[in-house]
């Protein structure tokens, strides 16, 4: 059986270019809903120079979450912007237009 990081992983490379999913959505996708936080972890655990585009993966409010080291959202953000993703002026992703539904 596949580690729920691993599971994780799977799904996040899913995500297509100019798309964000949540943690929470991650979660519940791979069936444990009340697994958001552990989403966090797996993302934070991964190596340089990985082919999982963590940077689509954000909070339930559309907000980039802070982390360590504390470059990582503005090159989080930068990621997004690059593949089409806007943000508005309270640093926020419009969910209802960017949110990948797992096609």
């Amino acid at each position: 059986m596949m580690h729920f990081y691993e599971q994780v992983y799977e799904l996040v490379r899913q995500v297509p270019p100019g798309k964000v999913v949540t943690y929470g959505q991650v979660a519940a996708l791979l069936g444990s809903p009340r697994s958001a936080r552990a989403v966090g972890y797996a993302l934070r655990y991964l190596p340089r120079g990985t082919d999982v585009p963590w940077q689509r993966v954000i909070n339930h409010r559309g907000e980039i979450s802070p982390r360590f080291p504390a470059e990582s959202p503005l090159i989080q953000r930068l990621l997004l912007e690059s593949e089409g993703v806007v943000f508005d002026g309270n640093d926020r992703v419009d969910l209802q237009v960017y949110r990948w539904q797992g096609e």
